[in-house]
């Protein structure tokens, strides 16, 4: 049985890291859930650790949904900018692995020309909105090295 929970363990904690970049993988709450299975192995990282972990992923999770707006925003990006660069994100899968990082930039210009920016003000926007999608993709990187780290550490005999 306890081969079975570290195997799950390894695929979402795989399937974590992969959702860090791809933004329809669950990131950070999949790499959690791989913690939380080693919670069942006799090398457990122990309660409090997944409390903790628990906290990051959700910590993580909510400021990955709100930092790209305030990056997009700082570079004065309008709401059809930050629009367009979620479209542009979710449509970049489809030219992986070019479209994972062109996607974002390019769907923010695109709004931003939709709302009537000219097109140094709209490139500007989406350099924002790209800004924004990279900072939240190291974050969630961090936080599933850490998990990771916490997992495999904390729970050595």
């Amino acid at each position: 049985m306890d081969g079975a929970l570290y195997a799950l363990a390894g695929i979402l904690f795989a399937v974590g890291v992969a959702g860090c970049v791809v933004p329809v993988l669950p990131g950070p709450l999949a790499a959690y859930a791989g913690f939380l299975c080693l919670l069942g192995t006799p090398r457990s990282p122990g309660a409090g650790a997944a409390v903790a972990m628990g906290a990051v992923a959700v910590a993580v999770t909510v400021l990955d949904t709100l930092i790209p707006g305030w990056r997009a925003k700082k570079f004065r990006c309008s709401k059809w900018g930050a629009w367009g660069s979620v479209v542009g994100a979710l449509l970049g899968l489809f030219f992986f692995p070019v479209g994972l990082v062109a996607g974002p930039f390019l769907g923010a210009v695109a709004g931003e020309l939709v709302a009537g920016r000219r097109l140094d003000a709209a490139a500007w926007g989406g350099v924002g909105a790209l800004a924004g999608f990279l900072c939240g993709v190291a974050l969630k990187i961090a936080a599933c090295a850490l998990m990771l780290a916490v997992a495999v550490f904390a729970g050595r005999p």
